[in-house]
This record gives structure tokens, C-alpha cells and sequence, in this order.
């Protein structure tokens, strides 16, 4: 008595995307993603659910928070620079502003 062939087992890539058909690598997904191939029809295809991204981390909303925060750093050590500069040399630059204002009055 002779047992009937066991179904042929599909094998698929690790992606998912690619499965094996004895002689070569064929698509398991429909070029415009709506379809998936699962060893026997293609059926519409489910979303995969990836890992989900942190809260709050990434997107364009944090990005623009992390331009704005640089932005700021930037003007808040600039600032701090201008202020040391005009403490210790506001005379010298008095001198000039009046030197300024007086060679171009004459």
C-alpha cells in the first residue's frame, strides 16, 4: 500500500517577501503590496505590524523641537558672549563710536 506524496511544503525568504518554488525565487508580495502569495493563492495582504516607535521620539515634530532647542542654545551662548565682550571692552568701543561720529562730522 503506498502512502499519498505529502503537500509540498512553501518555503519562504526570512523577509517574507520571496518564497521558493523548486527551481527559483519567485515574489510572495504583489508589486503594489496589496497582495500576498501563502503557498497556494495569493490573498490580500494584512499589515505587518513593525516595533512600535517610542512616544514622543521621532517624526517631524521632533525634529523641529530639536531645531528649535539648538537654535536657542545658539542665541543664548551668543548673547552671553556679546554681554562678556561689551563689559570688558565698552570703553574701547565708546572710543570708537566717537571717533566714528566725530570723523564724519568734520
Amino acid at each position: 500500500m503506498s502512502q499519498p506524496a505529502p503537500a509540498p511544503q512553501t518555503r519562504f525568504s526570512d523577509d517574507g517577501f520571496w518564497w521558493w518554488d523548486g527551481a527559483s525565487w519567485k515574489p510572495a508580495v504583489s508589486p503594489d503590496r496589496l497582495w500576498r502569495w501563502n503557498g497556494q493563492t495569493w490573498v490580500p495582504a494584512q499589515a505587518v505590524a513593525g516595533p512600535a516607535a517610542p512616544a514622543g521620539r521621532g517624526g517631524a515634530g521632533f525634529a523641529v523641537l530639536i531645531t528649535a532647542a539648538a537654535f536657542l542654545g545658539v542665541l543664548v551662548v551668543v548673547s552671553i558672549l556679546v554681554t562678556i565682550i561689551l563689559l570688558t571692552m565698552g570703553n574701547q568701543i565708546a572710543n570708537v563710536f566717537s571717533n566714528v561720529v566725530a570723523a564724519l562730522g568734520s
